[in-house]
């Protein structure tokens, strides 16, 4: 019998730890999930993200791994919970779950890629749109919960920047940022700000897994 259930996920919970074995699989639903990587006690820098097009855990698990990263709950909201035992079991019984696995972690490893050249090549302004975008798509709607002080966490850079380049952002009138929560207030216009790196995610993802919406 397959242990399954939904669950809901409050903002910044703690699905896994960096290196810690994987106990369960989460297919978030409603939800988005960063992976956030650390070293040495230093600041943690998020490598990707993750929703509804996705899986948590499925690869480390597969491969007999520990978790490539911390995985925190960005956005709050539903997810499908498999634990680890029945998973595997679930891969045995239908292969091709995991080829669909082995395409969304190609995809997930292209987004962190992108990512890391974006981080080195385009500017503070464009990196946050790019951000901004990919988590306007996988929320599902046009305000979702957000510190500055997560912003600059996911980025990887001072609190001074991430105000520069999101005070550009809301001069422009792309967002509205009141008390811990963005509004996306013109789509078209964040998309304009953004970098290349963003459209180029979205063709990755389009290609390997083809029944994600065209955001992502």
């Amino acid at each position: 019998m397959l242990k399954a259930e939904i669950i809901l996920l409050k903002c910044r919970k703690r699905l896994m730890l960096q290196d810690e074995p994987v106990g369960a699989v989460y297919f978030p639903l409603t939800c988005m999930v960063s992976l956030l990587v650390t070293g040495d006690g230093g600041p943690r820098m998020e490598m990707a993200t993750v929703g509804n097009e996705g899986v948590i855990g499925a690869s480390e698990l597969l491969q007999t791994q520990g978790a490539m990263g911390l995985n925190l709950v960005q956005i709050p909201g539903a997810a499908l919970r498999i634990e680890a035992d029945a998973f595997r079991n679930l891969i045995n019984a239908r292969p091709l779950i995991q080829k669909l696995i082995n395409q969304h972690l190609y995809a997930l490893m292209r987004q962190i890629l992108y990512g890391a050249a974006c981080n080195r090549i385009h500017s503070m302004e464009e990196r946050c749109a790019r951000w901004l975008l990919m988590t306007h798509d996988r929320a599902a709607w046009d305000t979702f919960p957000l510190t500055q002080e997560f912003l600059f966490h996911m980025l990887g850079v001072r609190r001074a920047t991430v105000n520069v380049a999101t005070g550009m952002l809301k001069r422009a009138g792309f967002i509205r940022y009141v008390r811990g929560r963005i509004t996306v207030t013109d789509r078209p216009g964040l998309e304009s700000a953004a970098c290349d790196c963003y459209q180029a995610i979205l063709r990755v993802y389009e290609s390997v897994l083809p029944t994600a919406p065209k955001q992502i």
